[in-house]
């Protein structure tokens, strides 16, 4: 560790499906998966992409942690931002992730700042909204 850094935490309905999709979409690596004692529900996973990590679980109402995922919370307020090294690559990853299912709010341009930038949204329950620079 030795290092600081800031990771997010999404809360989700359908957590194995997340997984899954985050897995199609963007390549995803699995690091750490932890069930809850129904064994239905992901208490908490760490999932890595394109060098960033991120927790998720399912939503826990019965422990009240005030966290609801955001079909429930009516919209999310999340957005992850991968960035690339190479232009080509943001074309390539909102490609990968609409076929598995997310949804293309902004194709793929260049932008005034030098980058090329476009943006998907991932099925609301699986949190956020990806941004790929």
């Amino acid at each position: 560790m030795g290092k600081h850094r800031l990771v997010p935490h999404l809360i989700v309905e359908g957590g194995l499906d997340a997984i899954d999709f985050y897995e199609r979409a963007f390549g995803a690596e699995k690091t750490a998966l932890k069930m809850a004692q129904d064994g239905k529900r992901v208490m908490h996973a760490e999932l890595e992409v394109n060098g960033g990590t991120f927790k998720l679980s399912d939503s826990f109402p019965e422990m009240s942690s005030g966290m609801a995922p955001p079909g429930t919370a009516g919209g999310t307020s999340v957005s992850l931002h991968l960035d690339f090294k190479k232009p080509k690559q943001v074309d390539e990853a909102i490609a990968q992730a609409v076929k598995a299912g997310a949804t293309l709010t902004m194709p793929a341009h260049d932008t005034f700042w030098g980058a090329r930038y476009g943006a998907c949204a991932i099925p609301l329950d699986m949190s956020g909204r990806f941004m790929l620079a």
